[in-house]
């Protein structure tokens, strides 16, 4: 908080190893909820207990994990997040407290269209573990991350990547590698990440894209080479300038296909030149006129008289 970083903590509602919690093993359990209530408050009382311990510490952000083995009304879940925000009203609580959160959490996969949710973010490892795992080296590279990063911001979500510190706890060295290069480039295109909203459909671009709050800059993320020139299609907007993020290059753009006789707009083209290219995913973007506006829309054909 000195330095202005937010404190959220992580809290498991189960626990395994707690006697009256009733899951014992995948295939053991304890007692059955139902069939001993007193024994499941006295759980229940355990948890409640233990967050108003952490409630002093005043979190900005609770995330809570393993919601799934019990209902709602028996986790008392409507209870323990009126009783997180009475201690504070701002608290931010994750989706995992059967519905009574207010952000989802997707995890390791990607989602192929995005979470009816208005606010998510995908959880994502390194490589295949949570916690250090000194067999596990299938680790995925800078570029793949960074492009699940990208994937993440044009659906209107966020990425929380995670680090598995040893025991000792320095942090492997293929995790540091990770770590730099999205320190790199993500001070690089800052303004193409914070502040941004969710891109354009995908039938308009071949990539990923967001948008400013205002509507009025298109950033397009690029993670490959370009054969030639980069292509948005629908785009009704009057073009006012096209620029590399991170150098302000300003480069060329130029409208084809569009004809005088059909509201049918043409499509925009833009040269991103060879030496503007990031060695990752190169960000482009495109100041309109105003708030975007697209032509979603099949075409139309010549009407003669």
């Amino acid at each position: 908080r000195k330095h202005g970083l937010k404190l959220g903590l992580y809290y498991s509602l189960i626990d395994w190893s707690h006697p009256d919690y009733p899951n014992f093993t995948r295939t053991e359990s304890r007692y059955n909820v139902t069939e001993d209530p007193e024994r499941w408050q006295k759980f229940l009382k355990f948890d409640f207990d233990q967050l108003d311990e952490l409630n002093k510490y005043k979190p900005d952000l609770y995330w809570f994990d393993g919601d799934w083995e019990q209902s709602a009304e028996t986790w008392n879940a409507k209870g323990m997040s009126e009783f997180l925000r009475k201690a504070n009203k701002n608290v931010i609580i994750n989706s995992r407290i059967q519905g009574y959160g207010d952000y989802a959490t997707p995890e390791q996969g990607v989602p192929v269209v995005r979470p009816e949710e208005k606010h998510w973010e995908l959880c994502m490892t390194m490589n295949d573990s949570w916690g250090y795992q000194h067999a596990d080296t299938n680790y995925k590279s800078p570029y793949i991350l960074l492009r699940t990063f990208v994937d993440c911001l044009s659906m209107g979500g966020n990425m929380l990547l995670d680090i598995g510190p040893k025991e000792d706890g320095t942090i492997p060295e293929e995790q540091v590698a990770v770590l730099k290069e999205f320190g790199r480039w993500t001070k690089k295109h800052k303004e193409a990440i914070y502040d941004t909203r969710a891109g354009i459909p995908s039938e308009h671009f071949q990539g990923y894209t967001t948008l400013n709050e205002a509507g009025d800059v298109l950033y397009l993320y690029l993670p490959y080479k370009p054969n030639g020139p980069i292509e948005v299609k629908g785009l009704m907007n009057k073009v006012n300038r096209v620029w590399v993020v991170g150098d302000g290059e300003i480069i060329q753009s130029k409208v084809y296909n569009k004809n005088y006789w059909s509201e049918v707009p043409g499509n925009l083209y833009i040269d991103v030149p060879e030496h503007a290219l990031d060695p990752m995913i190169t960000v482009v973007a495109v100041l309109l006129d105003g708030p975007i506006k697209l032509y979603r829309g099949a075409g139309k054909v010549i009407e003669s008289n």
